[in-house]
Protein backbone atom coordinates (compact mmCIF):
# COMPACT_ATOMS: atom_id res chain seq x y z
CA UNK A 1 0.00 0.00 0.00
CA UNK A 2 2.62 2.69 0.38
CA UNK A 3 4.42 1.42 -2.55
CA UNK A 4 1.20 2.77 -4.28
CA UNK A 5 0.91 5.56 -2.46
CA UNK A 6 4.39 7.10 -3.28
CA UNK A 7 4.03 5.95 -6.75
CA UNK A 8 1.11 7.91 -7.13
CA UNK A 9 2.55 10.95 -4.78
CA UNK A 10 5.14 10.44 -7.86
CA UNK A 11 2.43 11.00 -10.78
CA UNK A 12 1.11 13.84 -8.90
CA UNK A 13 4.30 15.55 -8.51
CA UNK A 14 4.44 14.61 -12.58
CA UNK A 15 1.78 16.41 -13.43
CA UNK A 16 2.38 19.38 -11.47
CA UNK A 17 2.29 22.93 -13.59
CA UNK A 18 5.23 25.06 -13.13
CA UNK A 19 4.64 28.36 -11.07
CA UNK A 20 5.03 30.98 -13.87
CA UNK A 21 4.20 34.72 -14.65
CA UNK A 22 2.11 33.09 -17.83
CA UNK A 23 -0.02 30.66 -15.45
CA UNK A 24 -0.19 33.50 -12.39
CA UNK A 25 -1.91 35.75 -15.07
CA UNK A 26 -4.07 33.38 -16.08
CA UNK A 27 -5.48 32.53 -12.20
CA UNK A 28 -5.49 35.97 -11.38
CA UNK A 29 -9.13 36.05 -10.58
CA UNK A 30 -8.54 32.71 -8.18
CA UNK A 31 -5.29 34.38 -7.10
CA UNK A 32 -7.29 37.10 -6.20
CA UNK A 33 -9.95 35.88 -4.67
CA UNK A 34 -7.99 33.30 -2.81
CA UNK A 35 -6.15 36.78 -1.37
CA UNK A 36 -9.35 38.13 -0.07
CA UNK A 37 -10.23 35.00 1.67
CA UNK A 38 -6.71 34.88 3.61
CA UNK A 39 -7.18 38.41 4.18
CA UNK A 40 -10.43 37.54 6.03
CA UNK A 41 -8.96 35.26 8.04
CA UNK A 42 -6.45 36.62 9.11
CA UNK A 43 -8.37 40.02 10.34
CA UNK A 44 -11.27 37.76 12.06
CA UNK A 45 -9.29 34.80 12.89
CA UNK A 46 -5.94 35.86 13.90
CA UNK A 47 -5.38 38.58 14.64
CA UNK A 48 -8.20 38.44 17.62
CA UNK A 49 -6.38 36.24 19.14
CA UNK A 50 -3.83 39.03 20.80
CA UNK A 51 -6.97 39.19 23.00
CA UNK A 52 -5.96 35.68 24.64
CA UNK A 53 -2.97 38.18 26.64
CA UNK A 54 -6.01 39.06 28.98
CA UNK A 55 -5.51 35.62 30.33
CA UNK A 56 -1.73 36.49 31.61
CA UNK A 57 -2.87 39.91 32.61
CA UNK A 58 -4.88 41.25 35.96
CA UNK A 59 -6.77 42.73 32.73
CA UNK A 60 -9.00 46.21 33.12
CA UNK A 61 -10.80 47.65 30.04
CA UNK A 62 -10.04 51.17 31.41
CA UNK A 63 -6.43 50.65 30.67
CA UNK A 64 -6.03 47.96 27.78
CA UNK A 65 -4.54 45.05 27.34
CA UNK A 66 -0.80 46.95 26.74
CA UNK A 67 -1.16 48.48 29.91
CA UNK A 68 -2.68 45.95 32.09
CA UNK A 69 -1.10 44.12 35.04
CA UNK A 70 0.95 40.77 33.75
CA UNK A 71 0.27 38.34 36.69
CA UNK A 72 1.54 35.51 34.46
CA UNK A 73 -0.17 31.84 35.41
CA UNK A 74 -2.32 33.36 38.14
CA UNK A 75 -5.49 33.52 36.39
CA UNK A 76 -5.06 29.45 35.18
CA UNK A 77 -4.32 28.76 38.99
CA UNK A 78 -7.43 30.61 40.31
CA UNK A 79 -9.44 28.64 37.54
CA UNK A 80 -7.92 25.22 38.80
CA UNK A 81 -8.32 25.76 42.04
CA UNK A 82 -12.11 26.38 42.06
CA UNK A 83 -14.76 23.48 42.50
CA UNK A 84 -16.61 24.86 40.20
CA UNK A 85 -15.10 25.68 36.83
CA UNK A 86 -13.25 21.55 37.82
CA UNK A 87 -16.91 20.41 37.80
CA UNK A 88 -18.19 22.60 35.33
CA UNK A 89 -15.61 20.50 33.24
CA UNK A 90 -17.12 17.21 33.98
CA UNK A 91 -20.07 18.74 32.52
CA UNK A 92 -18.99 19.73 29.25
CA UNK A 93 -16.59 16.31 29.06
CA UNK A 94 -19.61 14.43 29.55
CA UNK A 95 -22.30 16.20 27.46
CA UNK A 96 -19.90 16.35 24.72
CA UNK A 97 -18.73 12.81 24.62
CA UNK A 98 -22.60 11.69 24.66
CA UNK A 99 -23.35 14.05 22.37
CA UNK A 100 -20.63 12.81 20.28
CA UNK A 101 -21.66 8.78 20.49
CA UNK A 102 -24.97 9.31 20.60
CA UNK A 103 -25.19 11.85 17.41
CA UNK A 104 -22.79 9.82 15.51
CA UNK A 105 -24.29 6.68 15.79
CA UNK A 106 -27.71 7.70 15.06
CA UNK A 107 -26.68 9.64 11.60
CA UNK A 108 -24.76 6.27 10.48
CA UNK A 109 -27.40 3.76 11.60
CA UNK A 110 -30.08 6.03 9.69
CA UNK A 111 -28.35 6.85 7.07
CA UNK A 112 -27.54 3.29 5.96
CA UNK A 113 -31.27 2.77 6.74
CA UNK A 114 -33.04 5.37 4.76
CA UNK A 115 -30.94 3.68 1.97
CA UNK A 116 -32.89 0.17 2.39
CA UNK A 117 -36.01 1.91 1.36
CA UNK A 118 -37.13 1.14 -1.57
CA UNK A 119 -39.66 3.45 -2.41
CA UNK A 120 -37.81 6.69 -4.24
CA UNK A 121 -41.33 8.82 -2.89
CA UNK A 122 -41.03 7.50 0.55
CA UNK A 123 -37.47 8.13 0.94
CA UNK A 124 -37.64 11.39 -0.05
CA UNK A 125 -40.33 12.07 2.44
CA UNK A 126 -38.67 10.80 5.05
CA UNK A 127 -35.52 12.58 4.63
CA UNK A 128 -37.15 16.06 4.11
CA UNK A 129 -38.98 15.21 7.69
CA UNK A 130 -35.64 14.18 9.01
CA UNK A 131 -34.28 17.68 8.02
CA UNK A 132 -36.53 19.51 9.48
CA UNK A 133 -35.74 19.90 13.26
CA UNK A 134 -31.97 21.42 11.94
CA UNK A 135 -33.38 24.88 10.74
CA UNK A 136 -35.68 25.12 14.15
CA UNK A 137 -33.50 27.74 16.92
CA UNK A 138 -32.82 26.13 20.36
CA UNK A 139 -35.50 28.41 21.43
CA UNK A 140 -38.18 26.39 19.70
CA UNK A 141 -36.76 22.96 20.76
CA UNK A 142 -36.50 23.78 24.18
CA UNK A 143 -39.86 25.32 24.15
CA UNK A 144 -40.60 21.41 22.59
CA UNK A 145 -38.90 19.56 25.24
CA UNK A 146 -41.00 21.65 28.21
CA UNK A 147 -44.21 20.51 26.44
CA UNK A 148 -43.39 17.17 25.94
CA UNK A 149 -41.31 16.95 29.60
CA UNK A 150 -43.79 18.81 31.50
CA UNK A 151 -46.17 16.82 34.53
CA UNK A 152 -49.31 17.03 31.70
CA UNK A 153 -47.00 16.51 28.76
CA UNK A 154 -47.54 13.98 26.98
CA UNK A 155 -44.29 11.73 28.20
CA UNK A 156 -45.89 11.88 31.18
CA UNK A 157 -49.51 11.11 29.89
CA UNK A 158 -48.03 7.85 27.94
CA UNK A 159 -45.94 6.47 31.09
CA UNK A 160 -49.24 6.89 33.74
CA UNK A 161 -51.73 5.35 31.01
CA UNK A 162 -49.49 2.64 30.51
CA UNK A 163 -49.05 2.23 34.25
CA UNK A 164 -45.42 2.53 33.90
CA UNK A 165 -45.38 5.40 36.89
CA UNK A 166 -48.02 6.14 39.25
CA UNK A 167 -47.71 9.91 38.98
CA UNK A 168 -46.04 12.53 36.68
CA UNK A 169 -42.22 13.33 37.22
CA UNK A 170 -40.57 16.61 36.75
CA UNK A 171 -38.27 15.73 34.78
CA UNK A 172 -36.35 19.48 34.98
CA UNK A 173 -35.85 18.93 39.04
CA UNK A 174 -34.33 16.07 38.51
CA UNK A 175 -30.13 16.23 37.90
CA UNK A 176 -29.91 12.54 36.64
CA UNK A 177 -31.94 12.91 33.90
CA UNK A 178 -30.28 16.51 32.58
CA UNK A 179 -28.02 14.92 30.45
CA UNK A 180 -29.96 12.23 28.44
CA UNK A 181 -32.62 15.03 28.11
CA UNK A 182 -29.46 16.80 26.20
CA UNK A 183 -29.03 14.02 24.04
CA UNK A 184 -32.24 13.37 22.81
CA UNK A 185 -32.39 17.09 21.85
CA UNK A 186 -29.46 16.91 19.89
CA UNK A 187 -30.25 13.70 18.27
CA UNK A 188 -33.60 14.53 17.43
CA UNK A 189 -32.51 18.13 15.83
CA UNK A 190 -29.11 17.29 13.89
CA UNK A 191 -29.30 13.15 13.05
CA UNK A 192 -31.26 14.10 9.78
CA UNK A 193 -28.60 16.72 8.70
CA UNK A 194 -25.52 14.87 9.75
CA UNK A 195 -26.84 11.58 7.76
CA UNK A 196 -26.84 13.66 4.16
CA UNK A 197 -23.32 13.11 4.20
CA UNK A 198 -23.22 9.26 5.12
CA UNK A 199 -26.04 9.34 2.10
CA UNK A 200 -23.83 11.03 -0.15
CA UNK A 201 -21.21 8.28 0.55
CA UNK A 202 -23.04 5.60 0.25
CA UNK A 203 -24.28 6.26 -3.57
CA UNK A 204 -20.49 6.51 -4.34
CA UNK A 205 -20.24 2.79 -3.69
CA UNK A 206 -19.95 1.04 -6.87
CA UNK A 207 -23.41 -1.06 -7.33
CA UNK A 208 -21.36 -3.83 -8.59
CA UNK A 209 -20.05 -4.51 -5.29
CA UNK A 210 -23.99 -5.27 -4.25
CA UNK A 211 -24.33 -7.47 -7.43
CA UNK A 212 -21.87 -9.28 -6.48
CA UNK A 213 -22.65 -9.93 -3.06
CA UNK A 214 -26.12 -10.95 -4.27
CA UNK A 215 -24.97 -13.50 -6.53
CA UNK A 216 -22.90 -14.84 -3.28
CA UNK A 217 -25.81 -15.40 -1.29
CA UNK A 218 -25.61 -11.96 1.14
CA UNK A 219 -28.68 -11.04 2.11
CA UNK A 220 -29.55 -6.81 3.14
CA UNK A 221 -27.43 -7.25 6.98
CA UNK A 222 -23.99 -8.93 5.00
CA UNK A 223 -24.09 -6.22 2.44
CA UNK A 224 -24.62 -3.39 5.17
CA UNK A 225 -21.80 -5.58 6.64
CA UNK A 226 -19.09 -6.18 3.99
CA UNK A 227 -20.48 -3.56 1.67
CA UNK A 228 -21.74 -0.52 2.71
CA UNK A 229 -19.99 -0.14 6.05
CA UNK A 230 -16.36 -1.04 5.01
CA UNK A 231 -17.63 1.66 1.77
CA UNK A 232 -17.98 4.41 4.46
CA UNK A 233 -15.66 3.64 6.51
CA UNK A 234 -12.68 6.45 5.51
CA UNK A 235 -15.95 8.93 5.42
CA UNK A 236 -16.71 7.88 8.91
CA UNK A 237 -13.03 8.45 10.07
CA UNK A 238 -12.74 12.09 8.88
CA UNK A 239 -16.07 12.78 10.10
CA UNK A 240 -14.84 11.15 13.77
CA UNK A 241 -11.41 13.04 13.71
CA UNK A 242 -13.13 16.59 13.26
CA UNK A 243 -15.90 15.75 15.82
CA UNK A 244 -13.78 14.59 18.70
CA UNK A 245 -11.99 18.43 18.63
CA UNK A 246 -15.44 19.34 19.38
CA UNK A 247 -16.27 17.35 22.49
CA UNK A 248 -15.93 20.49 24.75
CA UNK A 249 -18.20 22.13 22.51
CA UNK A 250 -20.63 20.60 24.05
CA UNK A 251 -23.47 23.61 23.77
CA UNK A 252 -24.79 26.63 25.21
CA UNK A 253 -27.97 27.74 24.26
CA UNK A 254 -30.26 23.99 25.17
CA UNK A 255 -28.05 24.08 28.81
CA UNK A 256 -28.47 27.92 29.27
CA UNK A 257 -32.37 27.96 28.60
CA UNK A 258 -33.00 24.05 30.16
CA UNK A 259 -30.94 24.18 33.18
CA UNK A 260 -32.58 25.57 36.49
CA UNK A 261 -31.20 25.53 39.53
CA UNK A 262 -32.20 22.45 40.50
CA UNK A 263 -29.65 20.62 38.03
CA UNK A 264 -27.15 23.37 37.97
CA UNK A 265 -24.63 21.44 38.86
CA UNK A 266 -25.28 19.26 36.19
CA UNK A 267 -26.30 21.90 33.62
CA UNK A 268 -23.06 24.32 33.43
CA UNK A 269 -20.58 24.07 30.64
CA UNK A 270 -17.31 25.67 30.19
CA UNK A 271 -19.37 28.28 27.28
CA UNK A 272 -21.74 29.43 30.70
CA UNK A 273 -19.42 29.69 32.69
CA UNK A 274 -17.28 32.51 30.32
CA UNK A 275 -20.72 33.88 29.94
CA UNK A 276 -20.75 34.11 34.11
CA UNK A 277 -17.44 34.72 35.13
CA UNK A 278 -15.41 37.04 31.76
CA UNK A 279 -19.21 39.13 30.90
CA UNK A 280 -21.93 39.30 33.68
CA UNK A 281 -18.95 39.21 36.55
CA UNK A 282 -16.55 41.62 34.28
CA UNK A 283 -13.59 39.15 35.09
CA UNK A 284 -12.64 38.95 31.26
CA UNK A 285 -9.02 37.76 32.32
CA UNK A 286 -11.07 34.44 33.66
CA UNK A 287 -13.43 34.01 30.99
CA UNK A 288 -10.12 34.45 28.41
CA UNK A 289 -8.06 31.57 30.26
CA UNK A 290 -11.39 29.03 30.92
CA UNK A 291 -11.19 29.86 27.18
CA UNK A 292 -7.71 28.93 25.91
CA UNK A 293 -8.22 25.44 27.91
CA UNK A 294 -10.79 24.59 26.05
CA UNK A 295 -9.52 25.38 22.90
CA UNK A 296 -5.61 23.86 23.78
CA UNK A 297 -7.92 20.43 25.53
CA UNK A 298 -9.28 20.79 21.73
CA UNK A 299 -6.73 20.92 20.39
CA UNK A 300 -4.78 17.77 21.98
CA UNK A 301 -7.84 15.69 21.61
CA UNK A 302 -7.85 16.06 17.23
CA UNK A 303 -4.07 15.62 17.44
CA UNK A 304 -4.29 12.43 19.76
CA UNK A 305 -7.37 11.43 17.69
CA UNK A 306 -5.04 11.65 14.27
CA UNK A 307 -2.39 9.49 15.56
CA UNK A 308 -4.67 6.86 16.56
CA UNK A 309 -6.36 6.73 13.42
CA UNK A 310 -2.53 6.53 11.45
CA UNK A 311 -1.68 3.85 14.03
CA UNK A 312 -4.67 2.21 12.68
CA UNK A 313 -3.91 2.48 9.13
CA UNK A 314 -5.98 5.22 8.21
CA UNK A 315 -4.75 7.98 6.56
CA UNK A 316 -4.47 11.54 8.47
CA UNK A 317 -6.40 14.08 8.66
CA UNK A 318 -3.79 16.32 8.41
Amino acid sequence: MSLTRTKSKQKVKQTRTPITWKEIKRQKVLLFWAGVMMIYGVIFYYLPLAGWAMAFQNYKPQLGILHSEFVGLQKFRMLFSDVTFLRVIRNTLAMGVINLVATFVTAIVFAILLNEIKSKGGKKAVQTISYLPHFLSWIIVTGILHDMLSGTGIVNEVLVNLHVISQPINFFAHPGYFWPIVAFANVWKETGWNAIIYLAAITSIDPSLYEAAAIDGAGRWNKIKYVTLPGIKPTIVILLLMNVGNVLNAGFEIQYLLGNGLVQKFSQTIDIYVLKWGISQGDYAIGTAAGIFKSLVSIILIVLANQIAKHNGEEQLF
